[in-house]
C-alpha cells in the first residue's frame, strides 16, 4: 500500500491544471472500514472494461475453440467486429494497473458464451462485446474457463477490489427465425393488432384459449399461453434447437416473437432489440428461470454488483421481483452492499426520465447518463454551469432522494456512445490537442469529486479518442491491428494504439490516479452530502459543498468550464473562516463570513477542506 500510496503523491507532483499540492491518501484508509465487503457503492471507482480489448493472457483461446475460420470463430484481430484475443486471464495479469489508478471495483461487459458470429451475409460480426448470450451458464471460451473466471475474482477480492457483472434478461442471443420471412424488415407487430388470441391478427384463428394478457403475471395465467405464434410464427433452425442454456431457454413460447422494436412506445418493451430474441419478462417461468441464473453466480463466484444491460426495455414486475431476489442472495452470502444499477440509455441531461426506473420499476440505481450529457453540454457545447445545477436540482426524483443520487454512477463515455475525448472532438471542430486534453481532465476531475460512483471507461486514462461510438470506441489497450485504430490521434500521448497502451506516466492516468486516491482519503468526496454554491449562466465557475458523512466539515469544490481564467465570490458556510487546500489553488481565508473568493485559471479546479471555524 506504501508503495501506491507514493505514486499518488509522485503524480501529484507532475500533475497538470488544477492539482496543486494534492495530499495523497491510501485508498479507504481514513473512516472506511478494512472490509471491502462494508463499503458503499458510493465509495467505488469503478473502472469499465471489455475483456476482449484490454489484455491477452492465453492467445490459445483466441478462437475460443473454434476453427481457424474467422465467420466460424469471430477471430479476426485486423476487423474492429470481431474478437481480438482479450481473456479473463489478461485482465487478471493487470489488476496491479489497475489499482494503483486508484480503481476500487471492475465492471466488464458480458462475459457468457456467445455466438460467436451472426449478422446478415456480407455484414457479420462477433460477439466479442458478449451481449449475445447463448449460455448463461458459462464464460465464453474466448474469454477463459469458470476457474479462470473464480481465479480473477479471487485475486480481485485479495487485493480489496469489487467485481461488478454486466447481466442482460432482455434477450438472448438471434436465434429465433419468423416463417413469414423478412420481407417487410420484421416489422413490429403491436398487441393491439396481433392479440395474443388469435394467429396472424385479429381476424386469424382462435389460439391460447383464456389467456388474459401479459399484465397478469401469475403462473395460472401463463400456462394457458401455449403457442407463441399470435404475430409472427417463430422457427428455430435445426442446428439450434439446444443452442442455448438453461435449457428452457431453447422453447419460443417464452419470447415475445413481435418483430423488431423501433425503440419507441409499446415496442420499446416487447420488440426484439436489433434482432435479438426478446424474452417474454412478464411470464413468471422467465423471471424464475433469470434470478435462478444470476443468483447461481452470487452463489458460486460471490460476485459484487450487476450493471443490468438495456434494463428499460424489460417491464417493471420483473425488475420488482429479481431486484429483492438477487439483494437477499448477496446478504446471505454475507455482502449487505451488493450494487445493481441499470442502463437506462438517454443523452439529453433529463434525470426525471431515468428517475423514475429507480420509483416505478425499484432498480437501486441507474447508470447517470443526465450527469454525462450534462458534461457534454458544459465542456463540449459551451453550456453554462446553470445545466450542472440543475442537474442536481433533480437528484430529489429518485427513489430514495438525494442520498440514492449519491450511489449513482457516473461517467463520461462508454463503449456504445463513444469517448468523452471524441465527444468534444465532434463539438468543438478544430480544437487543439492541449485544450482537448485539458477539458477531458477537468471532466475527470468533475467526475472524481462530485456526488455519485465515478466509472473510468477502459482506455479513457490513456487519452484514446476513438471516431465515433460502437465499434469505433472499442479499441484495444494491446498492440491493435485495427487500421481504424491506429490512426486516431490520441490525447496527452504521441503513442498509437498500435503499441501497448498501459503507461502509468500518461497525464491522465497520473490524473485519475491522484484524484481516485485523493478521493479514498476524503468520505466527503465519496459519500457526503452535495449542496450547490455558484452556478452561471455561462461557461465559467461551478462550486459546490461537500459535507464529511461523521463530521460535517465542509468541502468547497470549484472547476472553472470557461477558456479564460475566471473569480467569483462562492457561498460557503457562515462558520468557515480558513482553508486547506487538497487540489489547485484555494483560498487561504474567507473574504467575509459566507463568501470565500475563488480565482481559478482556464480548465481549473480546486478542491477545498475548511480548515479553521468561528465555533
Amino acid at each position: 500500500m506504501a508503495a501506491r500510496t507514493m505514486l499518488a503523491a509522485l503524480a501529484c507532483a507532475a500533475a497538470l491544471t488544477g492539482c496543486g499540492s494534492v495530499q495523497a491518501q491510501a485508498p479507504y484508509g481514513n473512516g472506511v472500514s478494512a472490509s471491502f465487503r462494508d463499503r458503499a457503492p458510493a465509495d467505488e471507482v469503478v473502472y469499465f472494461v471489455l475483456p476482449d480489448r484490454f489484455a491477452n493472457g492465453d492467445t490459445a483461446n483466441d478462437r475460443g475453440g473454434y476453427p481457424d475460420e474467422r465467420l466460424v470463430s469471430g477471430y479476426d484481430p485486423t476487423a474492429k467486429g470481431f474478437y481480438h484475443g482479450g481473456d479473463l486471464k489478461g485482465l487478471t495479469g493487470k489488476l496491479d494497473y489497475l489499482q494503483d489508478m486508484g480503481v476500487t471495483a471492475i465492471w466488464f461487459a458480458p462475459i457468457f458464451q456467445n455466438k460467436p458470429v451472426q449478422g446478415p451475409k456480407g455484414d457479420e460480426s462477433a460477439g466479442y462485446h458478449g451481449y449475445w448470450v447463448t449460455d448463461f451458464t458459462r464464460p465464453d471460451p474466448h474469454f477463459g474457463s469458470r476457474e479462470e473466471f473464480a481465479a480473477f475474482v479471487g485475486a480481485a477480492h485479495a487485493r480489496g477490489m469489487k467485481v461488478y457483472m454486466d447481466i442482460i434478461t432482455n434477450h438472448t442471443a438471434d436465434v429465433i427465425k419468423y416463417a413469414e420471412g423478412d420481407a417487410n424488415g420484421y416489422r413490429y407487430r403491436s398487441r393491439g393488432d396481433f392479440p395474443y388470441s388469435r394467429k396472424g391478427g385479429v381476424d386469424g384463428m382462435p389460439i391460447n384459449s383464456d389467456f388474459a394478457g401479459d399484465e397478469d403475471s401469475s403462473e395460472t395465467n401463463f400456462a394457458k399461453l401455449v403457442d407463441p405464434s399470435y404475430a409472427y410464427t417463430p422457427v428455430v433452425p435445426a442446428s439450434e434447437v439446444h443452442a442455448k442454456k438453461p435449457e428452457w431457454l431453447n422453447d419460443p413460447v417464452y419470447y415475445h416473437n413481435r418483430g423488431n422494436s423501433t425503440f419507441t412506445g409499446e415496442d420499446s418493451r416487447f420488440g426484439d432489440f436489433s434482432g435479438l430474441d426478446d424474452l417474454f419478462t412478464e411470464n413468471p417461468r422467465v423471471r424464475a428461470g433469470m434470478t435462478n441464473i444470476y443468483a447461481a453466480w452470487i452463489d458460486e463466484f460471490d460476485i459484487d454488483g450487476f450493471r443490468i444491460d438495456t434494463a428499460r426495455h424489460v417491464d417493471p414486475g420483473f425488475w420488482q421481483a429479481f431486484v429483492p431476489a438477487m439483494l437477499e442472495k448477496a446478504k446471505a452470502k454475507g455482502n449487505p452492499n451488493f450494487a445493481i444499477f441499470g442502463e437506462v440509455y438517454k443523452d439529453v441531461p433529463d434525470n426525471g426520465y431515468i428517475a423514475q426506473y429507480t420509483r416505478r420499476d425499484k432498480l437501486p440505481a441507474v447508470l447517470d447518463f443526465a450527469f454525462q450529457a450534462s458534461m457534454r453540454e458544459v465542456l463540449g457545447r459551451g453550456k453554462g454551469t446553470a445545466v450542472l445545477a440543475q442537474l442536481y436540482d433533480g437528484d430529489v426524483l429518485y427513489e430514495g432522494g438525494e442520498a440514492a443520487a449519491r450511489n449513482l454512477p457516473t461517467f463520461l463515455g462508454n463503449h456504445d456512445m463513444g469517448r468523452f475525448a471524441t465527444m468534444i472532438r465532434e463539438d468543438r471542430p478544430g480544437i487543439s490537442q492541449n485544450e482537448l486534453l485539458e477539458r477531458v481532465e477537468l471532466g475527470h476531475a468533475m467526475l472524481l469529486t462530485l456526488r455519485g460512483a465515478p466509472v473510468i471507461y477502459y482506455g479513457d486514462e490513456q487519452g484514446f479518442a476513438g471516431d465515433g461510438g460502437d465499434q469505433l470506441a472499442r479499441e484495444d489497450m494491446f498492440p491493435s491491428r485495427v487500421p481504424e485504430y491506429n490512426d486516431n490521434d490520441l490525447v496527452g500521448t504521441d503513442a498509437t494504439t498500435a503499441q501497448a497502451n498501459f503507461d502509468e506516466g500518461h497525464p491522465l492516468y497520473r490524473l485519475i490516479s491522484q484524484l481516485a486516491h485523493l478521493r479514498a482519503g476524503h468520505p466527503a468526496l465519496r459519500t457526503g452530502r452535495q449542496q450547490v454554491r455558484h452556478y452561471e449562466q455561462e461557461a465559467g465557475l461551478f462550486a459546490v459543498s461537500r459535507f464529511d458523512p461523521a463530521t460535517g466539515r465542509e468541502y468547497v469544490l470549484a472547476f472553472n468550464t470557461a477558456a479564460t481564467a475566471r473569480t467569483a465570490n462562492v457561498v460557503v458556510g457562515y462558520d468557515a473562516r480558513a482553508f486547506e487546500t487538497l487540489a489547485g489553488a484555494c483560498p487561504a481565508t474567507v473574504a467575509a463570513p459566507g463568501s470565500a473568493a475563488f480565482a481559478l485559471p482556464a480548465f481549473g479546479w480546486a478542491v477545498c477542506r475548511v480548515s479553521e471555524t468561528a465555533r
